[in-house]
């Protein structure tokens, strides 16, 4: 309250400080709540980049120790240890002098066979006069060729002598089941470094790989790998994250740098009855030679035509003849579509057998037609 006799100036004045008093405590008081929720905050937001920070620790030390160990829920160190003692080491004599490679045991139990065989590449063991087997713990022992088959490049052996219990095997399952970019694993023995491991992807799937041993003719429906290989290598197992056999590693391309390849394991349960019998595998055929269509010559033959397989030549005496030309592009068997040489070479392989009918798709003289042909048995 003022005194409504004190001069008028003096009362204003009175006021203007109490105003002013006012506001600068209010200002005092909102700068001390203002401060106090912006020092709250800044707690908040340092202790949540501290939890971040841990966070993050956390995960890189699990990401090293998943990139270094393990893939998925598999630890490769254990996956080795599960599978290192079916690998072995097969070296041989020949007349030019001694060849070594890898191999793995497999239990195959038949109506006819049962036992533990070790299974390995054809060129491995090829022309040799006697071999020997070399486990991981050193034991060795002596071993037969039971049957092998230079058109898939697979051999089986029997090992002589063996222990009681019987060796360590591997299982096997259906290559078909893989996917590109699938993980894999290849152990064997690169420079006769027993037992050495690489890790890769499947690169491709369907390849056919010309073979020099096998006539020329190409072994299809071959896995592609960045699993690094080495001379030493052929003959080991290609396996999957399960330690499940997928393939056989058997070759490389020269001076490459994650280009392998390995026999399908298909190719081994389709042909294992027979080799543990030492009997030949009859592969289908038709008899015709040829090459992969390209832009390039379907503009020199005025074709529209891009893939396909062309026919070059058609052997004489084989299934082909008078059924086939020179200049037929092969496109379709069995309605199933044909791009290249290397899908000839696996439908047969793995859907055809010798004697069977089978129903080609051609282009010939610019026009489509079907041809039935009744397959051989590759001579």
């Amino acid at each position: 309250m003022y005194n409504e006799y004190e001069p008028r100036s003096n009362r204003l004045s009175l006021i203007t400080v109490t105003v002013i008093a006012v506001i600068v405590v209010a200002s005092i008081v909102g700068n001390i709540y203002t401060y106090q929720i912006f020092s709250n905050s800044v707690k908040n937001l340092e202790h949540k980049v501290d939890t971040l920070q841990t966070q993050i620790s956390a995960l890189t030390e699990a990401l090293g120790n998943y990139s270094q160990t393990s893939v998925g829920n598999i630890s490769l160190s254990e996956l080795y240890e599960n599978i290192k003692d079916a690998v072995v080491l097969i070296r041989g004599q020949t007349p030019q002098g001694a060849v070594a490679g890898s191999g793995f045991v497999y239990n195959y139990t038949s109506d006819t066979f049962s036992g533990q065989i070790v299974i390995t590449n054809y060129h491995v063991v090829q022309g040799t006069t006697s071999r020997s087997v070399t486990f991981t713990n050193g034991s060795a022992y002596s071993a037969s060729i039971l049957g092998s088959d230079a058109y898939v490049d697979l051999a089986v052996l029997s090992v002589d002598g063996a222990l009681p219990y019987g060796f360590k095997s591997l299982p096997i399952i259906n290559s078909s089941l893989l996917k590109v970019g699938d993980f894999v694993v290849a152990i064997g023995n690169p420079y006769a470094l027993i037992g050495s491991m690489t890790t890769g992807i499947v690169s491709q799937l369907g390849r056919a790989i010309p073979e020099d041993l096998a006539g020329g003719y190409s072994i299809a429906n071959v896995i592609q790998i960045s699993a690094p290989l080495n001379p030493g290598n052929s003959g080991g197992p290609l396996l999957n994250s399960r330690g499940q056999v997928v393939g056989v590693t058997f070759a490389i391309i020269e001076n490459s740098t994650g280009v392998g390849f390995a026999i399908p394991s298909d190719a081994i349960l389709r042909e294992i009855a027979w080799l543990v019998k030492g009997d030949s595998y009859p592969h289908p055929w038709i008899g015709v030679m040829g090459t992969d269509m390209t832009y390039e010559l379907a503009q020199e033959m005025g074709t529209s035509t891009t893939y396909g397989w062309l026919i070059v030549d058609v052997i004489p005496l084989s299934p082909a003849e008078a059924v086939l030309k020179a200049e037929d592009i092969i496109l379709a068997i069995n309605n199933t579509q044909i791009i290249n040489g290397d899908d000839i070479s696996s439908y047969l392989e793995e859907r055809t057998s010798p004697n069977q009918t089978i129903n080609i798709t051609v282009e010939r003289d610019s026009y489509e037609t079907t041809i039935s042909l009744v397959l051989g048995t590759r001579p």
